[in-house]
């Protein structure tokens, strides 16, 4: 009889992978599932991608392993994507660290700062990939609550509250996956003011700050915050380019050197043509998100009509692609989402698999096409 590393039983099966195979089997039967629960774009890259990947593959040494730290072009294109949409500069060659998808930067960055034993603050309700992480390398999540009435704005008066003595690390979202909140204009500020109080890494997760937001943001904007923080960012949300696996780390070179010494324990570095495709994403034009954005809004403008036809109330202003929504007091969310499931074939996530914080509410995906939105709302109608 194997027996399997301790560290597994402080995690479970992710939710999505066991549901969507309940979900599976439902399609199986016939059933006329509408997936409206999973946040992966169903929209096309831009072309400029597509042509780009297509034509390196001819390149000499496409095909060889590549560097850990990628392509000096590809750091380069960050660099300038990050000074054209947030304003800040970073170093080309110290301050980038492409990655395989941001997910993958959660894992590097937790065991390269943290020791069994050391605690790590997680927003609730937020993604739990922040939890599962932090258990799997034997350090103790501590959870702030974010919550509707401070507009899921962190509390620092109950941070301070917390025992903060062996707290490394804090987890930020911003906007906020699951909710579509934006940062308010002190919130970062803020933040790097308590992280450097308590000496605390805080790292900004920021896939989403191109979708359905006006004003894009990174908290790499504030003074002095390159000092005591990092920013993860990704491709896969703002360039429908998320099976490409595709994302960087920013930050002062002390922090990625260090995080480095555990990525290159871990892949032989990025595909060469993934690497083109990614540097003709980040040279487009801001009209590519007027585009992608047109239909986002369409598609949210419908959700919004769903979620009345349900007799729910939603946050209607949040960016990303998300729409949270709110349930009758007296039912629980995956209780909420079953009968959704069964009686409309339609799966919504429900938001307490985000935290404690997010019982009472469930998540609608925008990654639906518009006439699959019109569909749910026509079932709800027949059976009114």
């Amino acid at each position: 009889m194997i027996e399997f590393a301790n560290r597994l039983q402080t995690v479970e099966e992710y939710y999505f992978s066991k549901k969507l195979r309940e979900v599976r089997g439902l399609v199986a039967e016939g059933k006329p599932i509408i997936n409206m629960g999973i946040g992966s774009p169903d929209l096309a890259p831009p072309t400029e991608v597509i042509t780009a990947i297509t034509e390196s593959m001819s390149e000499a040494g496409a095909h060889k392993y590549q560097s850990y730290q990628g392509i000096p072009e590809f750091r380069a294109a960050v660099s300038s994507f990050y000074k054209s949409n947030y304003n800040v500069s970073l170093d080309a060659n110290t301050e980038i660290l492409p990655l395989m998808g941001s997910k993958e930067g959660i894992m590097h960055i937790s065991l390269a700062i943290l020791n069994e034993g050391d605690s790590v603050l997680i927003p609730n309700p937020g993604y739990p990939t922040y939890s599962s992480v932090t258990k799997l390398v034997g350090a103790n999540p501590i959870y702030y609550d974010l919550v509707e009435e401070h507009n899921y704005q962190p509390n620092f008066e109950a941070l301070e509250q917390e025992d903060l003595s062996n707290v490394k690390l804090m987890w930020i979202n911003y906007p906020h996956m699951p909710t579509g909140t934006n940062a308010s204009e002190n919130t970062f500020r803020n933040i790097i003011e308590f992280a450097k109080k308590h000496n605390i890494v805080v790292v900004n997760d920021n896939p989403y700050s191109f979708i359905l937001n006006e004003k894009p943001t990174s908290i790499l904007q504030v003074e002095g915050a390159k000092e005591i923080a990092l920013e993860l960012n990704s491709l896969s949300k703002s360039f429908n380019m998320a099976g490409w696996r595709v994302g960087m780390l920013s930050g002062k070179q002390e922090f990625l050197n260090e995080i480095l010494k555990v990525k290159t324990q871990m892949d032989s570095g990025m595909f060469y043509g993934i690497q083109k495709g990614a540097i003709a994403a980040l040279q487009l034009s801001k009209e590519w998100f007027s585009s992608i954005n047109s239909i986002y809004e369409t598609r949210r403008a419908l959700i919004h009509e769903l979620v009345e036809k349900l007799g729910l109330t939603c946050k209607k202003d949040g960016s990303g692609m998300f729409v949270w929504t709110k349930i009758p007091s007296n039912q629980k969310s995956e209780d909420f989402i079953d009968n959704l499931l069964h009686k409309y074939n339609l799966f919504i996530a429900p938001g307490s698999i985000f935290g404690s914080q997010g019982e009472g509410y469930i998540r609608f995906s925008l990654c639906v096409k518009e006439e699959d939105i019109k569909t749910a709302i026509q079932r709800i109608d027949n059976l009114v």
